[in-house]
């Protein structure tokens, strides 16, 4: 069999296509033996660094660390809207910069990334998480009563905010052209949705519509970042050009959503850590970690579909070598279950 790359391995998937061995997909395009399925490409014309270092993002929300994590999440209690009727008085859009060479900035991105084309697919997206950004803006009580109480008040804000950052959305596609455009919108807990699907239908397909329109005129599959219980919104989704959905958690009914999406959509993960944790952890065997992971790989590989995602959070010694051993193991183990040799 010739060699295929990562990217056109990966690609195939969203083509509905069978891929020559499972891919391993993870947000951050960390390598293995030299390979990456897919890698972050585009401009950052708004600092959204507030996700890594803390800070403020784009729209004013100051964001601080988690100690536990590492991660950073919205100051706990300060939001800066507190009634949805205010958003016009309250909400800053940022200044659009003045002169941006988007042609230069792609080509310094493409060598800080250390990007080769041929080799992983790219992704760019529009930088927005309607769901997250209201509940950023105001905490999930107030936030989650605004879509009840005012959700055509909600809409005209996350309309505003798509409206401002289209300029930026289009020269993405136009100088970037990126080969899967990832829309990410946390909404749904381990066990349901946070919304029902009639506020899902009235606020927000329409608004992952308008994210996703640039990706649609082009062609260009979407891959959608959504953790927790999110089984009920595929078929949305699906209207809207989703093509992959990753973490895909084990919460769902993933083997079901490849039964009645197979050929339209691809699920990516499969492996959720907190239903592998060792209890001896952080002391763990090897063996089973592996032996879990080609357990994951032959539940969910068969007759194609299927994208490996997983790791394990956190940075300490044992976090370190597990995620190790996961990269080794889809790697090799991937390629045997569909019969692969470089």
């Amino acid at each position: 069999m010739a060699k295929i790359t990562p990217k056109e391995n990966y690609l195939r998937l969203g083509r509905g296509e069978d891929p020559a061995y499972v891919p391993r997909f993870t947000m951050m395009g960390d390598e293995y033996l030299g390979e990456a399925s897919c890698k972050m490409l585009m401009p950052q014309v708004f600092p959204q660094n507030h996700f890594t270092d803390g800070g403020y993002d784009m729209w004013g929300v100051r964001y601080v660390a988690d100690a536990n994590t590492g991660a950073t999440l919205p100051e706990p209690n300060h939001f800066i809207l507190e009634d949805i009727d205010d958003w016009e008085k309250v909400i800053k859009f940022p200044k659009m910069p003045d002169g941006l060479d988007y042609e230069k900035m792609y080509e310094n991105d493409l060598k800080a990334g250390n990007v080769n084309r041929e080799l992983s697919a790219t992704m760019a997206g529009p930088g927005l998480m309607p769901f997250q950004q209201l509940i950023a803006f105001m905490g999930f009580t107030e936030g989650l009563c605004a879509l009840v109480t005012a959700p055509d008040a909600v809409s005209d804000m996350l309309n505003a905010m798509v409206d401002h950052i289209q300029p930026v959305m289009e020269a993405t596609m136009e100088y970037y052209k990126p080969d899967i455009w990832y829309i990410l919108d946390d909404t749904c807990t381990k066990h349901t949705p946070f919304f029902s699907m009639d506020i899902y239908r009235q606020v927000f397909k329409p608004i992952y519509t308008r994210l996703a329109k640039p990706a649609i005129d082009r062609g260009i599959p979407i891959e959608f970042h959504n953790c927790g219980k999110f089984e009920e919104q595929v078929p949305d989704m699906l209207d809207f050009g989703v093509k992959y959905v990753d973490p895909a958690q084990e919460t769902n009914d993933l083997m079901k959503l490849k039964k009645d999406y197979k050929g339209k959509l691809c699920i990516v993960g499969g492996w959720d850590w907190d239903h592998h944790i060792p209890k001896s952890w952080p002391d763990f065997d090897e063996e089973e970690i592996r032996q879990g992971i080609r357990d994951s790989i032959d539940k969910y590989s068969a007759g194609g579909g299927y994208a490996f995602g997983g790791g394990v959070p956190g940075m300490d010694e044992a976090a370190k070598r597990v995620n190790q051993i996961i990269c080794d193991e889809v790697h090799w183990y991937g390629r045997k279950v569909y019969g692969y040799k470089d």
